[in-house]
Formats: structure tokens, C-alpha cells, sequence
């Protein structure tokens, strides 16, 4: 089955394109497109891996849904496109890096800058319809971004994996500690971010760790 990702991914990936719960998740996501405003647009679902190739990577952030508003999600976990108001949770992401590396808080809310750099910032579902969040919920994308995490904790070393609620860190509950770092943290949504969100200082962190492995830190 064709599916329009980057190279190195596809070529990570190949053998969960032809499973079952795949192709039945690209006949729903399919269908969705056609009857409904599903968000991000279509071109944009696999934006994350399209700009952090496999073989780039040194981290990955966890996100839970697409953003649901219009013009909002731009298949990045956390990141709006630009000239798109900051939601509350990035507007807290940037909180905490003004506070971690004294960074002033940026314009724009596009994360594709830190995607370039190699940080894949991985949704757990890919789509969502317009104005419903969870709609595309258990429909296979976990399965899908369950397979990403394993390939990417067995087949790499060194990479910081940032799981932030209890929903990303059951989720990345399977990665091998041994060979890579992983922050765990409260979530930055204004429910949880002074729970511990704050002052969790995972951007330096992750930097003081990529550097200590003599890979490149990323500006944030």
C-alpha cells in the first residue's frame, strides 16, 4: 500500500503499512476526508515524520490529539501554523522555556524549527474531525504511533523521549531506559502545568543529555 511519508520512515515502517488495522484505518481516515473538515489538511498528516527523518532524530515529544479548531493543527503535536493564537498548553511549553533557558517566548507557535532539528513531535491519532476532540480515537492511529515508538526505541540510541500526563507516559511505558533518556512531567495544559509542568526544566535537560552523548542540542 503507497503511503506518502518520508523515505526513511517508510522504509522503518513498511511492514505496518500492510497490516490489517492499517489499511482498515486508511479506509476510515479516507472516508472521513471525503464526508467531513477533518483537521490537519490531508497533506499534512504525517508532517512530523516528513520533517524530522528517521535517521535525524534525537527526540521525541508525545502528544494525544490534533488541535480541533480551524486552521490550528499542522500535523505537529503542540504546534499551531503561523499566525495562529497560541493554545493554553503551548502557551505554557514556552513559559517554561522562557523560565529553563531564558529564551524570550516566540511569535510564531510553529514547531516545525525544532522538527528540522530532529524533535519528532508525534501525536498519538493523526486526525481528528473538526470540533470533536477524540473523534479519531481508537481507530488505529495508537496502534500506528505505538509501532513508531518501538521501532524508534529498539533501532536507536540516545534519544530523549519528553512524556508529559499520564497519557503519554503510559504510552511511552515500553522504552528502553537503558539506552535512552526519558522526562516525565505533568502536562503543560493550564489543568496540570503547576503541578510540576513548571520547573520540570526538560529543554536543558534534554540538551545537557544530547551533548553529553556529542550530538548537536537544539534551539528551542
Amino acid at each position: 500500500m503507497a503511503v506518502k511519508i518520508e523515505d526513511s520512515w517508510k522504509k522503518q515502517l513498511e511492514a505496518e503499512f500492510e497490516k490489517d488495522y492499517f489499511r482498515e484505518l486508511t479506509a476510515f481516515v479516507k472516508r472521513a476526508y471525503e464526508q467531513k473538515r477533518i483537521y490537519p489538511p490531508g497533506s499534512l498528516i504525517f508532517s512530523a515524520f516528513d520533517h524530522c527523518p528517521f535517521d535525524d532524530l534525537k527526540v521525541v515529544i508525545v502528544g494525544q490529539d490534533p488541535y480541533h479548531g480551524p486552521g490550528q493543527a499542522n500535523g505537529l503535536c503542540f504546534s499551531v501554523s503561523d499566525g495562529v493564537r497560541h493554545p493554553p498548553s503551548l502557551q505554557n511549553i514556552f513559559k517554561e522555556i522562557q523560565s529553563d533557558i531564558e529564551k524570550p517566548i516566540p511569535q510564531s507557535g510553529n514547531l516545525e524549527r525544532w522538527a528540522d532539528q530532529g524533535v519528532l513531535l508525534l501525536n498519538a491519532t493523526l486526525t481528528v474531525e473538526a470540533s470533536k476532540a477524540g473523534s479519531h480515537q481508537n481507530k488505529g492511529w495508537e496502534a500506528f504511533t505505538d509501532a513508531v515508538l518501538e521501532v524508534v526505541s529498539r533501532e536507536k540510541e540516545n534519544v530523549v523521549f519528553v512524556l508529559w500526563g499520564a497519557y503519554a507516559q503510559k504510552k511511552g511505558a515500553f522504552i528502553d531506559d537503558s539506552k535512552h533518556l526519558i522526562l516525565k512531567s505533568p502536562h503543560p495544559s493550564p489543568f496540570s502545568a503547576h503541578s510540576g509542568f513548571f520547573g520540570s526544566k526538560p529543554f536543558s535537560k534534554t540538551n545537557q543529555y544530547l551533548t553529553s552523548k556529542g550530538l548537536t542540542s537544539i534551539n528551542w
